[in-house]
């Protein structure tokens, strides 16, 4: 019988990925953070003290079995850990790059009380990226069931619903307006930090479960979602198309030649290949580029300047390193690379070179007021402090608003934001139509995207009465005389059901589906 672990017995270090050096990888898009080893891997999860009730699990948005998968990699099972981790979650080697796992499933690690966390993110990363590598699939017996199921948008909300309900039998189609899926995944995260190969690889995932991909498809302009639910058949919708529509400071000059938005320039680097020589999307950056922000857009955003060869590449924050929404590993990763920060600076004014250009900026220095409702100190202007400061482009990278072209298009209930208005069970005003994600809560985390992805395919499965133990065996409806077969008319499922007549006792039987 295994020793109980306790703080004293484990490993006291946790185990370190290696990285590039950060000389070398500001002149490339190779990623930054190596993977474990298996050494590495079964180092680490000698430091998971299995907990009777783990707090990491409660803190994984799409409820992955923590310590389960953990136990797989110590016993060298990691076929055993990829299942583990699959029945919740099939973008595993995504989540463990780009997953801020030191305030979800690392942050309440209770090693972390006296140590650093067990690294949760790390592992999940090593048993995806062998999985990958040796070619593994999570495909489990489906049964079709007949329903038609469209997905609008694919990023990690609309593949976590195409994921569940292609599993529940249901034939499911994403829509994507972008030439290749992915979402944001594609065109906002950088090589450096999560591989296109990646990518493909999960999406090859889903397609094994039979999930279909329409791209270049723009859901409100080529059709609508009423029509969606009418004409074009389909028995459920979920909209998870995100939060991508740029937003801006509205200070004069703003609108100058050289003033781009974060997500212009990922996207443009990401998906139009504007940093490779001799493609006919360039993106030309000036020697001196500033970067208005702070959170993991904007380091990707400085991140990617430095490498498209700009000498000079700035970050500007209203508030200070410890206010900033970045996660602590990007903004460190950019101090390495040579990104300067100008903390408690915020722009007032751009400023054009006569041409319709961008010369520079004109800033204002801050400092920290009293908390706000949420707890964070507001930024207050400091009197007199105003400078100007030089930049040949300027990056914004302050947030996004809801696209629109959903809500113009379709009766849906938005919010005073722009956002669509769901209930507790991700429906909208539309029946039969669910959203979740970013469109609905603005901009949040991947697995959070990828839980609400997977609380809209609860729900559904529940709208179309299709057998899911947490939505079909409710306490209100045991004892119900509305079966036939002992199935619940509300479960639109299927048994099947072995008939014999006497006529045919000596010749074997014969095999109906029966569906209420």
């Amino acid at each position: 019988m295994a020793k109980k672990r306790t703080i004293r017995t484990i490993p006291q270090e946790r185990t370190h990925a290696r990285e590039q050096d950060p000389r070398e990888r500001s002149r490339n898009f190779s990623e930054v953070t190596c993977v474990f080893s298996v050494e590495d891997a079964l180092r680490e999860s000698e430091r998971c003290l299995f907990c009777p009730d783990p707090a990491c699990v409660e803190g994984c948005p799409v409820g992955i079995d923590i310590p389960g998968f953990i136990r797989k990699i110590g016993e060298k099972d990691f076929r055993g850990a990829y299942d583990v981790i699959t029945d919740a979650n099939l973008l595993a080697s995504v989540c463990g790059r780009v997953c801020p796992q030191e305030t979800q499933c690392e942050g309440p690690c209770p090693v972390g009380e006296n140590l650093e966390p067990v690294a949760i993110g790390r592992l999940e990363r090593f048993v995806g990226d062998r999985a990958i590598k040796e070619r593994w699939t999570s495909v489990p017996h489906i049964e079709p069931n007949g329903f038609r199921v469209g997905i609008v948008g694919s990023g990690p909300a609309g593949m976590a619903c195409a994921a569940d309900m292609a599993k529940a039998g249901c034939e499911v189609t994403v829509f994507e307006a972008f030439h290749v899926p992915g979402g944001v995944l594609r065109y906002g995260i950088p090589d450096f930090r999560l591989p296109n190969e990646v990518i493909d690889a999960e999406i090859d995932n889903l397609r094994k479960l039979g999930v279909r991909f329409e791209c270049n498809t723009l859901v409100g302009r080529l059709f609508t979602i009423e029509q969606m639910i009418g004409e074009m058949g389909f028995d459920a919708v979920f909209i998870g198309t995100g939060a991508g529509y740029p937003r801006f400071m509205g200070i004069p000059g703003d609108s100058l030649n050289n003033v781009l938005s974060a997500n212009e320039l990922l996207t443009r680097c990401n998906m139009m290949c504007a940093r490779d020589p001799g493609h006919d999307t360039p993106l030309p950056l000036g020697r001196r580029v500033a970067v208005v922000g702070a959170g993991n857009t904007a380091m990707d955003a400085t991140r990617v300047c430095k490498r498209l060869g700009s000498e000079k590449v700035y970050c500007i924050y209203r508030r200070t390193k410890a206010e900033s929404p970045a996660r602590f590993e990007e903004v460190h990763h950019a101090e390495e690379e040579g990104i300067e920060f100008h903390w408690l600076t915020t722009p007032i004014e751009i400023l054009g070179d006569g041409k319709g250009n961008v010369r520079g900026m004109r800033c204002i220095r801050m400092e920290l007021g009293e908390p706000d409702e949420s707890g964070r100190r507001g930024p207050v202007p400091i009197p007199g402090s105003e400078f100007e400061f030089e930049a040949d482009t300027v990056v914004i990278a302050i947030g996004t608003h809801a696209n629109p072209i959903i809500g113009q298009t379709s009766r849906l209930k938005l919010n005073r934001r722009g956002y669509i208005e769901v209930d507790g069970n991700l429906a909208t005003s539309l029946a039969g139509v669910f959203a979740g994600g970013d469109i609905v809560t603005g901009a949040a985390t991947v697995i959070e995207a990828m839980g609400a992805g997977r609380k809209a395919a609860r729900s559904m499965k529940t709208w179309l009465g299709i057998r899911d133990t947490d939505t079909v065996y409710l306490p209100e409806r045991a004892g119900s005389d509305d079966k036939l077969f002992g199935i619940d008319f509300a479960e639109k499922s299927f048994a099947r059901v072995h008939l014999t007549s006497p006529e045919r006792a000596s010749g074997g039987d014969t095999t109906l589906t029966i569906r209420p």
